[in-house]
């Protein structure tokens, strides 16, 4: 085993400089006397094959240097891998993303410094991971949110304003509100099945998504459970008036949700016209699926 960390470096995340905040990196890492090697990122889930390289040759400690997506990759890669225990693998990161949404949850700040001031303390978190099941056969994790409907339907067109940064997504939510068309679903959950036409279902792990967004009622990165929010018919009008909600989180009051805890749920959408599923901020498939909890699968580095 090699006691190094190993950076998986994604250069394309963010907006800002990307060679300053790598020489940054170095720099810093450097005077903590922390040892390291890395690998760049190459194309989109190279972060997958980086992970288990880097796996084979005997690391166990890894970074993702990126955004959310980066980390869901890396995140993906432990996951699928079939060499070693994922409970024998320590994950941080150190944020350049555009919204680095999971790092909210445990106030790890979005600063290069302070994220390797929390990697040198060492402390960890076994954290719950959610699996997309697809009717393809396809599986998927997901460390923070997943859902399908109108926020991956939003996330599907946000390329465009992205450079914006986490303002993108509401931009982007607003003016999607206006072409999106509600599908009906048939929902199996609590031993239970309920139709329901809906604007999006989401599966909450941790508490923040879309650049600082609160949709689900009461995550818990730990306690086996998927955090389930059901937004039914909201207007463009009632969303323009409630946007301050989505941002303190009292949006999950809201008559027109519905709020629940379970360890997995079944959708099965009712029509030929198929709703795009979404994993921390990327897109994974169409159609119907099923979602399940990992409870306590992965060590994180947190403050």
């Amino acid at each position: 085993m090699i006691d190094s960390w190993f950076l998986i470096v994604n250069p394309s995340a963010g907006n800002k400089n990307f060679n300053n905040s790598w020489n940054l990196i170095q720099k810093l890492l450097k005077k903590e006397k922390i040892s390291y090697d890395f690998a760049f990122t190459l194309y989109n889930k190279h972060e997958i094959l980086l992970v288990n390289n880097a796996l084979k040759k005997g690391y166990r400690k890894l970074i993702s240097v990126g955004g959310d997506g980066t980390l869901h990759h890396v995140v993906n890669g432990i996951m699928t891998q079939r060499y070693i225990k994922t409970l024998d693998i320590k994950v941080a990161v150190i944020p350049l993303g555009t919204g680095n949404d999971w790092i909210k949850t445990y106030t790890i700040p979005n600063s290069i410094k302070e994220s390797i001031k929390i990697l040198k303390l060492g402390n960890t978190r076994l954290q719950d991971i959610g699996c997309l099941h697809l009717d393809s056969g396809k599986k998927e994790f997901f460390n923070n949110l997943a859902g399908i409907g109108y926020n991956a339907y939003v996330i599907n067109k946000l390329q465009l304003l992205k450079k914006l940064g986490p303002i993108s997504f509401l931009l982007t939510g607003l003016y999607s509100l206006l072409f999106y068309k509600k599908l009906s679903y048939d929902i199996y959950i609590k031993k239970q099945k309920k139709r329901v036409k809906c604007l999006m279902i989401l599966f909450g792990i941790c508490k923040y998504s879309g650049g600082g967004l609160q949709i689900t009622k009461n995550p818990s990165p730990n306690d086996g459970f998927l955090d389930i929010t059901i937004v039914k018919d909201f207007s463009f009008f009632e969303l323009i008036c409630n946007i301050h909600k989505l941002y303190n989180g009292t949006i999950v009051e809201h008559k027109k949700i519905e709020n629940y805890k379970v360890k997995e749920i079944k959708i099965l959408q009712q029509k030929k016209e198929k709703s795009f599923i979404e994993g921390d901020g990327e897109l994974i498939g169409q159609g119907s699926l099923k979602v399940s909890i990992i409870p306590e699968a992965l060590f994180f580095i947190i403050p």
